[in-house]
């Protein structure tokens, strides 16, 4: 740690914390020309503990729309055509039971849905790709400490991580991105809600020399073993010799990481422990996501089990709303108002991500798993397909969730149209020429230019100083686009849309 690093007195938006979700919130600050501040204690990013390992669909095409998604995959370990599979075993090594394709949306190349497949990615390599985006504005080594907010911005304090002599910054608003022990939730009176699960949980990273080229069922994003004994889910961090573990149903006093291993192997395998972390799943809301000028998002504002893969990927989705909303602020084309919709617009997203998950949750492993199935060849075929067929029923939107992931609407929001509020549906122009990218950074107006409302539509953006952007589509309705690439409304675009997409009327 560098304590001599400058540290500016002050910047127009400060986050609290350097994860994935706030290093996004600097991205999509930057990519609307807003300086920020990102305060973060780790110097470094640790490949030891990869926690998230799906970056979804809608997060891989925000990726695209910063110009990032390319890069992610280009460094991915696991290239997206490796696999989109899970398998349920008895073993590693074992007798397959059932399989579930087309898993996280890593199916969707080419897709009209979607404009990028979702990605297999250690969520450390989408940390280390978001940094470099961020450049020198990220300082690390160094954690914010407390806070203080008056009508005109908050005063930050910030210490150096391992100790020592506090200083202060002045922003004119802050998020929060502090993960579960949030000093910024603190520090605007807001607490969790929700409960935890009691089931206890144990993470192993390790090395096996050798381990893939035993497994008989092929590549696959996820095994799960349905061995009574140990049951659990495991699956490959690259594609040489690192593997990551969830033992299910294991407290970290009683846990030997290689006994374990070697049960859900179903073999004496040789493993080397990298790393183990226990954890029991958090299903909790903020009750509170915003002050005047300190907003929370990502575990600062809400936490789920990990089970569909969603926990960053709804972070990434605030910092998104967020971001073009404090800069729609700062810039000046939107009152201060706007910002109130970033709470009811994302809270209501995260309850239902959270419920979502826990559903993903409530059978795991441990519930699939059946004593016949480790008996002899009759056995295990006479209960095969009561087994699979639970699996199929209870693990499908687990696997499948795009009505989540792509489908979610801020349709109650009061800066959206009736009818409106949804992600742009995705369409190709051309092979490789996404609808997508013919949006520009601000509020979009696609659709035919030749028609009166679309002359009344960019008047009014010069008059309010919002950047608006045509595509022209002859011939089809127009829709305008925030820039967070939801519509604002559709079809019929009334005068006046502009100032009621950004609160000028609230």
């Amino acid at each position: 740690m560098n304590l001599d690093t400058p540290i500016p007195t002050s910047v127009p938006v400060l986050v609290a914390g350097g994860g994935p979700v706030g290093l996004a919130t600097a991205v999509e600050l930057r990519h609307h020309g807003v300086r920020c501040l990102v305060v973060e204690p780790r110097a470094s990013v640790s490949w030891l503990r990869p926690r998230a390992k799906t970056t979804s669909a809608r997060t891989m095409e925000l990726l695209r729309r910063w110009g990032l998604a390319e890069t992610l995959r280009s460094r991915a370990p696991l290239p997206v055509s490796w696999s989109q599979e899970a398998v349920f075993v008895t073993n590693l090594l074992g007798r397959e039971i059932t399989r579930i394709g087309a898993c996280f949306g890593l199916d969707l190349a080419g897709s009209d849905l979607a404009a990028e497949p979702g990605q297999q990615a250690p969520q450390p390599l989408v940390e280390e790709v978001l940094r470099e985006a961020v450049g020198d504005a990220l300082l690390t080594g160094w954690q914010v400490s407390g806070l203080s907010e008056d009508a005109d911005g908050v005063t930050v304090r910030v210490a150096p991580a391992g100790g020592g002599e506090e200083r202060e910054i002045r922003a004119e608003y802050v998020v929060g991105c502090d993960g579960p022990r949030s000093v910024s939730r603190a520090a605007i009176g807001a607490r969790y809600e929700g409960r935890q699960d009691e089931r206890p949980n144990f993470n192993i990273v390790f090395r096996a020399p050798g381990l893939a080229e035993r497994i008989p069922h092929g590549p696959a994003v996820h095994y799960w073993v349905l061995d009574p004994a140990q049951p659990g889910i495991v699956g490959r961090l690259d594609l040489k010799e690192t593997w990551w573990c969830i033992a299910q149903g294991v407290r970290a006093e009683n846990a030997d990481p290689v006994r374990l291993l070697r049960t859900l192997a179903g073999a004496d395998i040789d493993v080397e422990i990298l790393a183990t972390d226990p954890w029991t799943a958090r299903m909790l809301l903020a009750d509170r996501y915003a002050s005047e000028r300190v907003f929370l998002a990502g575990d600062a504002a809400h936490q789920n089990p990990p089970f569909g893969g969603h926990g960053f990927n709804t972070g990434v989705g605030d910092a998104v709303n967020i971001g073009w909303k404090l800069a729609a602020v700062l810039k000046g084309w939107a009152p201060a108002r706007l910002l109130a919709t970033y709470e009811s617009e994302r809270r209501p997203i995260a309850a239902d991500t959270i419920e979502a998950a826990a559903l993903n949750m409530a059978t795991g492993a441990p519930e699939l798993a059946d004593p016949s199935l480790m008996g002899d060849a009759a056995e295990f075929e006479k209960v095969r397909p009561a087994v699979a067929e639970a699996v199929l029923r209870t693990k499908d939107s687990e696997f499948h969730s795009l009505e989540l992931v792509l489908g979610y609407a801020y349709v109650n929001s009061p800066i959206v149209f009736p009818g409106a509020g949804e992600r742009l549906p995705h369409r190709w122009l051309a092979p490789g020429a996404s609808l997508y990218d013919h949006l520009g950074p601000g509020f979009t107006l696609l659709g035919d230019q030749n028609s009166s409302e679309a002359a009344v539509v960019t008047a009014e953006a010069r008059a309010l100083g919002v950047p608006l952007h045509v595509a022209d589509l002859p011939d089809e309705p127009l829709t305008l686009v925030r820039p967070d690439q939801h519509v604002a409304c559709r079809g019929s675009v009334p005068a006046g849309a502009l100032r009621h997409s950004l609160a000028h009327d609230l």
